[in-house]
């Protein structure tokens, strides 16, 4: 079964990076994904600043804004998605990720399958 997992950064230290998540850890934790066979994809997203916001509304106007301008300090950082057996196995997957160390979460959720 496919689990999504997505990486809500915490919030970050005076040197621009969130405590307990250097670049070596996120090697390891990618190299250790991919050694498992578990690893479908993953991506990190570039910084908050370049994310655009798009809404329709019901007359179909669209309305661009720069943003997301969420009112929490948990920034979506990037994610995984992996095949393993069950959510168990996604949970400890998702535990084992530096983005859930500190003030940072890593929520799991199954991959839906519309039958495309």
């Amino acid at each position: 079964m496919k689990y999504m997992l997505l990486i809500n950064a915490g919030a970050v230290g005076d040197n621009g990076k969130a405590p307990g998540c250097e670049v070596e850890d996120w090697l390891a934790y990618h190299k250790e994904v991919q050694e498992a066979g578990v690893l479908v994809s993953s991506e990190s997203l570039a910084d908050l600043v370049t994310a655009t916001a798009v809404r329709v509304d019901e007359d179909g106007r669209r309305t661009v804004t720069d943003g997301p301008f969420a009112e929490t300090r948990e920034v979506l950082g990037g994610f995984y998605v992996i095949d393993v057996p069950n959510l168990d196995a996604a949970l400890d997957w998702a535990a084992r990720c530096p983005g859930a160390r500190g003030d940072g979460a890593v929520v799991v959720r199954p991959v839906a399958d519309v039958g495309v």
